[in-house]
């Protein structure tokens, strides 16, 4: 999921949130996110109390909604998914992919208000955190790493962002499934991002020796759309960290 994209233009409370964002904003993309969203949408229907459904739907409901260009769509989507996984958390408390899908479509969510969205901010630290009890293997180590990324985004001052939270989680992403190449991208992002070059450019070296092994181990479970996030990160990356 492009959540690195979607958590920075989360806090730019003052551009639009139709704004396009990434790269990944392509017509081919959208198309695909299209066709998971009405399947998984069909699947959630069928079945409306099988958790599994519930918190797929949720998630194509929160990808699809990257690839909007007006808060209406955005919203509407991102209440889809809300409902499912508030419905399925009712009935399984302790469904890990449930709450973290709830957390990332109240993301979604919180980008169509202007006023109000950071108080949304609050329960999606809750759900993530509560995601992170439950099962912090939980794709990839997602939990911690979307926590790292909240608290590296989000303001320090009247939100919950926070620099030491931050390179603890995305640390503990890395630990928890050092293969999954985003989780260490993510490292090379932040330590540029805290003025800390070095260390940036020893991650992004070790992001680049974990492609080639992904692209097979992954193969099918990454989409199209997020390996073109990730070889446009990383190429802005070694853009910047050649000087």
């Amino acid at each position: 999921m492009l959540f690195a994209a979607f958590v920075s233009t989360l806090f730019a409370l003052n551009s639009s949130a139709d704004e396009a964002h990434s790269p990944t904003n392509h017509a081919g993309f959208r198309r695909f996110a299209e066709g998971e969203y009405l399947t998984r949408k069909g699947g959630h229907q069928a079945a409306p109390t099988n958790g599994v459904a519930a918190y797929g739907f949720a998630r194509a409901c929160f990808e699809l909604a990257e690839f909007s260009t007006n808060t209406v769509e955005r919203a509407t989507l991102a209440e889809q998914g809300i409902a499912a996984c508030r419905n399925a958390i009712k009935r399984d408390t302790n469904s890990a992919p449930a709450r973290l899908y709830l957390a990332m479509n109240l993301g979604q969510l919180a980008r169509t208000k202007k006023l109000g969205a950071l108080a949304i901010v609050d329960e999606m630290e809750m759900q993530f955190q509560t995601a992170r009890r439950l099962d912090e293997h939980f794709e990839h180590a997602a939990p911690d790493r979307y926590l790292g990324l909240l608290y590296r985004e989000a303001p320090v001052i009247v939100s919950v962002g926070d620099r030491t939270k931050a390179r603890h989680h995305l640390l503990r992403a890395v630990k928890l499934a050092p293969e999954f190449p985003v989780n260490r991208l993510n490292l090379v992002e932040s330590y540029m991002l805290w003025g800390e070059k070095p260390e940036a450019r020893l991650q992004l070296k070790r992001f680049e020796a974990l492609l080639p092994p992904a692209r097979t181990n992954f193969s099918g479970t990454i989409s199209a759309a997020e390996w073109a996030d990730w070889e446009q990160r990383a190429t802005q990356a070694r853009n910047t960290l050649r000087n």
